[in-house]
């Protein structure tokens, strides 16, 4: 009787304390510097989290090592949901297999709350590039293998890893030049100081529509609608290199099921909220808002997918 009376105490208790979450600021820990696409995710979260329940939400930005310490920090700290992971793809499914000795464990540290949304690497030329199609591009590169430059974000990023699948799946070779930064990388294609790059829709799509750079496939499966006449690369020929960033919310292991779906519930509804939902689409964002089972089994398998690649092309962080 006294163990009936117990339980029934925790689960009354446990739900109380859903219902009153956030009873005090919730940290939404970003592991990049601000202005990043990831940072732009967060304070959206950080101004529409309020509105749907309640509470005080801040963005507490904590940069380095590919986003690996922001990740530790959150490892360490209590599963209460007070302390919350903002981060795109790197740190739950890339850099563990890059950098050695990370301090969490991207399986086992985080609780999975939902993927927030995705957008699709584009590939991209500069506009006076004689390259006209992904099969100029490819024929140029087993004419004069590991000559055509492309550039990316740093090595082991998505739109290195994007370049490596091409060629992996192409059985063609470029060369890879790994710049501190988007931005740089971007300012030298648009110089036509490198040949190519696979630059996340997002962050290009401006340029696109400018004609100051030419998009000669996106990485996703179906065509994006803010670019409804650039085929994917499988339509052109080149299957399996689907590649697609994405940003997620995670929380420290342990953090209580009712709290967690509280939160999964607010975020689906805060992007789903069709002024904020409209603003996201228009930047080359997906809605996703999945399930946190959704996210698990997905995350599993995009770090399986990745640490084959790492292995396989040998990519290192250095």
């Amino acid at each position: 009787m006294k163990k009936a009376i117990f339980a029934f105490v925790a689960a009354a208790l446990t739900t109380a304390s859903a219902f009153a979450y956030p009873e005090k600021p919730v940290t939404l820990v970003v592991p990049f510097p601000p202005g990043g696409s990831t940072d732009a995710i967060a304070r959206i979260l950080a101004q529409e989290l309020p509105k749907k329940i309640g509470g005080t939400w801040i963005v507490d930005n904590k940069a380095g090592a590919t986003g690996t310490i922001g990740a530790a920090h959150v490892k360490r700290q209590p599963a209460d949901g007070y302390t919350l992971f903002v981060s795109s793809l790197g740190p739950f499914v890339i850099a563990p297999h890059l950098i050695k000795n990370v301090q969490y464990d991207a399986l086992k540290d985080l609780d999975p709350i939902t993927v927030v949304v995705q957008a699709p690497n584009v590939l991209v030329v500069p506009a006076n590039s004689p390259n006209k199609s992904v099969g100029d591009l490819l024929g140029a590169m087993k004419k004069t293998p590991a000559k055509l430059s492309f550039a990316s974000s740093g090595n082991g990023s998505s739109d290195h890893l994007s370049a490596e699948l091409l060629w992996q799946q192409t059985n063609t070779q470029g060369l890879h030049v790994p710049y501190k930064g988007g931005g740089p990388a971007i300012n030298d294609l648009l110089g036509s100081q490198v040949d190519a790059a696979f630059v996340n829709i997002n962050s290009i799509i401006q340029h696109i529509k400018a004609g100051k750079v030419r998009a000669l496939g996106v990485a996703s499966e179906k065509r994006n609608p803010l670019l409804p006449d650039v085929p994917t690369l499988a339509e052109q020929g080149v299957k399996g290199a689907e590649v697609q960033s994405w940003q997620a919310v995670a929380a420290p292991k342990g953090i209580p099921n009712d709290v967690k779906t509280k939160l999964h519930g607010a975020i689906a509804a805060a992007v789903n909220d069709p002024a904020v939902k409209d603003k996201l689409l228009a930047q080359g964002f997906e809605i996703v808002a999945n399930t946190p089972e959704q996210f698990a089994r997905f995350q599993a398998a995009e770090y399986a997918r990745w640490k084959s690649l790492i292995e396989s092309r040998k990519i290192s962080a250095d």
